[in-house]
Formats: C-alpha cells, sequence, structure tokens
C-alpha cells in the first residue's frame, strides 16, 4: 500500500452492518492510500460484507466509506461504480447468454486506457475464447473475464472479492501478476479479498486482517508471509499434515545482521476460534493471555520491484546443512572488509538454522507459503525453495552483493534468484559446473561463474584458496560500487544487430549517439534476453529492435535461439516499441556437419567456418510472423513494426543468395493477419531493403517522434 500523500483512495470509518440482529461488521476500520490492499480472514469473517458495503449493496447501520474524499453515503450501486470503483464479485455473476466478446463490448466506456483489445492482449485465452458464451467457460477463463469486465469501466479503485478461489495454480499466478503489475503502473488502486495467505501477501506491500467483524491489524505482507505461527493463530492456517518441518524450526520474518533486539507483546485477540455471533473477548482476558518474545528487528519488504543498494548487504547465500563450513568462511572474509554480510540459508532439511535469513524465511514467499517448500520430498522442496528465493529476492531493496557456493543443485537453486538484481550488481557463483556450459545459470545477466575445480565439499587446500578468491572478489567489486563515480549523462537506447544488419544498425547509432547512449546487442540468443533483462532492470529508456533473427532459431531449432519470452519485457514496460524483421530469413547452425539430417538439400550459406546459415521457407516466415504478431498484441505502448519489402537483410536483397520474396510475402502476410492494428499499434511496410538509407532514416524519425530530443539540462537532472 504505496503512501503518495494527499486524500486516501478508499477510507473506512467506523462501519456497522448488521443482518437482522447479528452485527456482520463491528466498528470497521480501513484505510488504502494508494496502491494494492490486501484483505484476509476465515470464512464468516465480514469480508465480502466489506465489498458489498463499499458499492452500496448491503446498507450500513452506522459509520461512513469515502472514495478520494467523496462520501458514498446513500448511494446506488450504479452511481458508484460511475464514480470509478469497479467489482468483481466472489462467484463471477457471468451472464450465460452472452459472449466474451459481447460481455466486454456491453460495459467498453469510449477514450479509456482499458479497451477490450487491451483485455484480449492481458488475457490471450479470453481471445481464443471470445464466442464462447459465459457458461462455456472454465472457472479460471470465468474469472479472467470478470476482472477484465470491471477494468473496462477504466476503474481508479478496483474491488476484487477472492479473486482466486477455485482457480488452478497457473491461473492463480497470472492473475497476482496482473494484480502487481496494477499495483506498479499506479493509475488503479485495489482492494483485494482474499483467502490464499501466498497471493495476498505477495500482490500488496500490506495485510489486513478481519477477525470477528473486525480488522484486528494492518500488518507487513513479508512478515505474514514469512510466520506460520502468526497465520495459525490469526487465520486458523499455515501448518498442514504434510508439513513436516520441526516445531524448533525458525519462523521469524526476514531480518538483517546485527539488528538490536527489541521485546514485544504478542496477544492472542481470539483464544477460542471466533464466528460472526461471537461476543468480544475482554480486554482483561487477552492482556492476561499475552506472551512477551524478544525477535530482530529487519528492513522491512516494501517493493515488488528489485533495486540495489551500493552500500546494502553482501548475501551469502546456500544450504547451510550441507555446506555450512564454506559459506561461513566467506562470509567472514567480507566481513573483515567492514562490509555489511548476511547468511541465506536455502536448506530444505527443516534443521535448525543459525543463518540471519532462515529458511523458513525465504520459505515464507513461496506462492502456497511454507507448505510449497517443506513437502517431504526432496526433489519438489528444493523447487519450491528456488522459486520462493527468486520471490524473496525479487522483494529485496538492500542488495550489495551476491555470494554463492555449491555443486549443480546448489547453482541451480541459487541462479533464477541471482539474476534479479540489475546488472552492475556483483554477483558470483562458486560451481563444480563452472568449466562447462554456463548458460542455463547465467542466461542473460552479469553473474560471475567460478570453478571450485575441487568438489565444494568442505575447507581444503584447494577450495581455501578459491572461495577466499571469490570472497575477496565480491568484496572488492561491492566496495567499487560505493565510491562516487560519474554516470553517462545520456538515456540508454537498446538496439539488436546481426552482422546482416549492420548497415541499418550503424547508420541508426550515427543518428542518435550525440543524444542517446546507444547499447548495441548481438543478436545471438542472449542478445535479446540480456536486452530485455536491462529494460526489465530499468537501465534502458527505449529500445529499437532492428533484428528480431533469434525467433527463427526458436521456430527451426538453430543455435540462437530465444525463448518463447521474447518481447515480454517491452510489453510489460508500455514503453514505445519500434521493431522490425531483422535477419528473419535465416537460421544459425554451427559448422556445416552440424545441420540436422532434416534440412539436407535447403539452401545454405557458409558465413564463415563455424557459422552456418539457412534461407526460411514461407512456412517459418510464417509461424514467425505469427509469433511476433501476438506478441505485439500483447503491448498496450506504441508499437511500429517496419516490413522493409526490399529484404529483411544484406542477404536477401534482389541478387544476394537468400532473395526470395514469396518467403518474405509470406512473413509480412501472416503478420498482418495476426496483428491487431490500431492507432497506437502499427504495422509499416517499407519499399527498401533494411540496410538502404532510406529505411533507417524512417526509423530515426519514428524514434524521434516517440522520444522528445533531451536537453543538456534534462540530461544532467
Amino acid at each position: 500500500m504505496t503512501e503518495r500523500g494527499g486524500t486516501p483512495a478508499l477510507q473506512v470509518s467506523d462501519l456497522n452492518v448488521y443482518y437482522g440482529q447479528s452485527h456482520a461488521l463491528q466498528g470497521v476500520n480501513l484505510t488504502l492510500d494508494h496502491g494494492v490492499l490486501s484483505v484476509v480472514g476465515r470464512n464468516g469473517m465480514g469480508k465480502t460484507t466489506l465489498c458489498k458495503a463499499i458499492m452500496g449493496l448491503e446498507p450500513t447501520r452506522s459509520g461512513a466509506i469515502s472514495f478520494h474524499g467523496q462520501s458514498l453515503a446513500g448511494m446506488a450501486p450504479a452511481d458508484i461504480a460511475r464514480l470509478g470503483i469497479g467489482y468483481v464479485p466472489q462467484g463471477r455473476r457471468l451472464w450465460k447468454s452472452l459472449t466474451v466478446d459481447e460481455h466486454l463490448k456491453l460495459v467498453a466506456t469510449r477514450g479509456g486506457q482499458w479497451t477490450p483489445e487491451r483485455i484480449y492482449g492481458v488475457f490471450p485465452r479470453l481471445a481464443e475464447r471470445k464466442s464462447n458464451g459465459g457458461a462455456q467457460l472454465s472457472g479460471g477463463e470465468q474469472q479472467m473475464l470478470a476482472i477484465g469486465r470491471a477494468l473496462l469501466l477504466n476503474p481508479r479503485l478496483l474491488v476484487m472479492d477472492e479473486p482466486t478461489e477455485g482457480l488452478a495454480p497457473v491461473i492463480v499466478n497470472q492473475v497476482a501478476e496482473m494484480l502487481v503489475r496494477l499495483g506498479q503502473e499506479g493509475d488503479i488502486d485495489v482492494l483485494v479479498i482474499e483467502q490464499n495467505i501466498g497471493v495476498a501477501c505477495s500482490v500488496a506491500e500490506q495485510v489486513a486482517i478481519m477477525v470477528n467483524g473486525k480488522v484486528n491489524r494492518v500488518m507487513d505482507a513479508g512478515v505474514l508471509a514469512s510466520d506460520r505461527d502468526l497465520q495459525q493463530a490469526l487465520l486458523g492456517v499455515g501448518r498442514h499434515a504434510h508439513d513436516e518441518t520441526p516445531d524448533d524450526a525458525e519462523t521469524s520474518a526476514t531480518t538483517a545482521p546485527d539488528a538490536s533486539p527489541r521485546a514485544r507483546r504478542i496477544y492472542l485477540s481470539n483464544p477460542k476460534q471466533p464466528t460472526r455471533w461471537s461476543r468480544p473477548v475482554p480486554a482483561s482476558i487477552i492482556a492476561q493471555s499475552a506472551r512477551t518474545v524478544t525477535d530482530v528487528a529487519g528492513p522491512e519488504v516494501r517493493s515488488t520491484t528489485p533495486t540495489a543498494s551500493r552500500a546494502g548487504v553482501i548475501y551469502v547465500c546456500g544450504t547451510l546443512d550441507t555446506k555450512a563450513a564454506e559459506l561461513r568462511y566467506m562470509r567472514d572474509i567480507i566481513k573483515d572488509h567492514g562490509l555489511r554480510v548476511a547468511l541465506v540459508d536455502l536448506s530444505t532439511s527443516g534443521k535448525p538454522s543459525g543463518a540471519d535469513i532462515t529458511p523458513n524465511a525465504v520459505a515464507g514467499f513461496h506462492p502456497r507459503g511454507s507448505t510449497g517448500v517443506f513437502t517431504g520430498d526432496r526433489g519438489t522442496a528444493v523447487a519450491g525453495m528456488t522459486v520462493a528465493f527468486e520471490r524473496w529476492m525479487l522483494q529485496r531493496t538492500d542488495v550489495a552483493g551476491l555470494l554463492a557456493a555449491g555443486g549443480s543443485g546448489g547453482t541451480a537453486l541459487v541462479a533464477p534468484a541471482f539474476r534479479v538484481p540489475p546488472v552492475g550488481v556483483p554477483k558470483l557463483i562458486v560451481s563444480t559446473v563452472a568449466s562447462g556450459n554456463t548458460e542455463q545459470y547465467v542466461g542473460p545477466s552479469d553473474i560471475t561463474m567460478m570453478h571450485s575445480v575441487a568438489d565444494v565439499q568442505g575447507i581444503n587446500s584447494i577450495t581455501r584458496e578459491v572461495l577466499s578468491n571469490a570472497a575477496h572478489a565480491v568484496a572488492g567489486m561491492a566496495q567499487a560500487r560505493q565510491k562516487a563515480h560519474v554516470a553517462d549523462d545520456k538515456p540508454a537506447v537498446g538496439l539488436t544487430m546481426f552482422g546482416v544488419t549492420t548497415p541499418c544498425v550503424q547508420a541508426v547509432v550515427a543518428q542518435l549517439d550525440s543524444d542517446y547512449d546507444c547499447l548495441v546487442f548481438h543478436a545471438t540468443g542472449t542478445g535479446g534476453r540480456a536486452m530485455e533483462k536491462l529494460l526489465t532492470s530499468g537501465m534502458l529508456n527505449a529500445v529499437v529492435d532492428l533484428t528480431t533473427t533469434e525467433v527463427c532459431d526458436m521456430v527451426a531449432g538453430g543455435v540462437f535461439a530465444a525463448d518463447d519470452t521474447r518481447f515480454d519485457a517491452m510489453a510489460a514496460s508500455n514503453q514505445p516499441y519500434i521493431g522490425t524483421c531483422g535477419a528473419l530469413d535465416m537460421v544459425n547452425f554451427n559448422a556445416p556437419d552440424t545441420v540436422p539430417e532434416r534440412y539436407r538439400g535447403r539452401l545454405f550459406y557458409e558465413h564463415n567456418p563455424q557459422i552456418t546459415l539457412m534461407r526460411t521457407t514461407p512456412d517459418e516466415n510464417a509461424e514467425m510472423g505469427r509469433f511476433i504478431g501476438a506478441k505485439l498484441n500483447a503491448m498496450n505502448g506504441v508499437v511500429r513494426f517496419f516490413m522493409p519489402e526490399g529484404g529483411v537483410s544484406a542477404l536477401d536483397a534482389p541478387g544476394q543468395p537468400f532473395w526470395d520474396p514469396a518467403a518474405d510475402k509470406a512473413l509480412f502476410d501472416a503478420l498482418e493477419s495476426t496483428v491487431r492494428q490500431t492507432a497506437n499499434r502499427q504495422l509499416v511496410r517499407v519499399p527498401h531493403n533494411i540496410n538502404d538509407p532510406a529505411f533507417s532514416d524512417l526509423v530515426v524519425k519514428t524514434f524521434r517522434s516517440f522520444h522528445t530530443r533531451p536537453t543538456q539540462t534534462a540530461r544532467r537532472a
């Protein structure tokens, strides 16, 4: 729940609602300043009644509800909706006789940011089912439609009652990611009523807990997610029959090293499980049953966007149940440099941990809470901890460096989380697999892999040298980042290039270089992912995607393949996107004898002795066009995608080996039949080869129409 100052988006004050003689809401007080606020509680605690009261669907006996300072008292539900409050009710409430498209068009408003087209981009499954009736949809599809219907009112506040109830895990994750996106974009504030603790804590910074018709407390989502005892006390959830974590395992919230201890009183507001009709427990009984605990004050987990801190904490990560000596050895070296350092224990054995960040604290970030990690099965437990650790890392705002050591399993466990912090944050893994192919671990990030030489098993004459070098290296990198440095004052632009699109890229860079820091990425699979990683990290201000050739290798099995997340970072950024069909005429293989047998007889070109190029066919081009088109449909920012009719590469030109107008036509036709073109999303046919000066001039002209030329003052700012 981000505080921006000013009038709260939603203010509920001393609200009382009765059903006959039953007192359903008993003096509820709740404030949503801005962003996302989750409300959790057992069944029958008044959560749905609160939603209905806000929407005017349930009369209130006393109290006040205000929306951006305007009282909702006495207003009809339709008037409340017109005021700017959208409602996703429990049970979806769809019309069986209306199709998906009719549902959306019925409520769509003109001129708003949310349109049926954008809903289809957010929920592609709805686009596939747009002609199906409300009764012909699965539970997940119905929930997508209910959410889409509410968003089409372009509300300023969205009230969602149990949005993930009864949904499959993959749909739950999709809904949760959408809620996080809404909170980050800041245009819509969201009140989420949710029983799934994992979802409630992952989408909001603050969680309100309802007990017996009242808001018992509002607390930090990270603390609730990691404290199973608190979940059990307040909500009756947290520990299940299949959870084999020992009772003495630590369940405290994430803490920072060297924090001073403090004593606090823990009050159990309901010694007996309450119902809606339970009488309030006398304060004297609550006070008598309170207990005193001493915990460690740690940094609050409040951000869903990973950031780095030059003067933050270096986290030494691994499984202390098997690598305690090695990890503590490296931690002590870093501490000797005078740097803040913390041990993160990722063990899944359930053994007591002496780490600064315990396994339970990390496991609480799993979508299903700690029960999604401590399953009793080693394989699923490690997989669950991998997910939880990555989500834990996404919340950190104090990462000054990362260090880990382990074998193949330990490397795979930490690598996804290590890829989260921005480029420039020191990340080093001492690994037994560092001398082989490390792409699956490093990906598009700047992780440094150091070969352990000997197995990471105890401190000996070899591991002592290797681990010491690793610890000193991370400490040195972190110390260097703490020193003041002069940053480039020009905004950064990412461009993709291949040898056969080099003239185009060079011409564009030549025209932009005086105003922008042009970063060129070689489109070799990891190049595209690296560019999108920087965009996600906020280190790129714009993208000019001139070479999308990695899609060819993904479709035909080449060696420089993208994955199915290509273009997703651009869609998530909502920035203007300029792209083209650069080098979509070729698939890359290594030496000629590595070309798969099924491609014998195709048209090849030997780029060099190590790289063999294969011309794509009309069928392959059509498949690529459909893939790229679907990705463009998911983009909500301004899109201009150029189709050079004179050829998509230096080899695809009249008189050149790969000149094939029929294959290019199949690509362009597939794009035009797939992309839903609007005023903002346009395909542009250009009668030039991609490397012609007229083409690069058009790209630069389009770029400058979307991006104001930075002044010297603006650059310094």
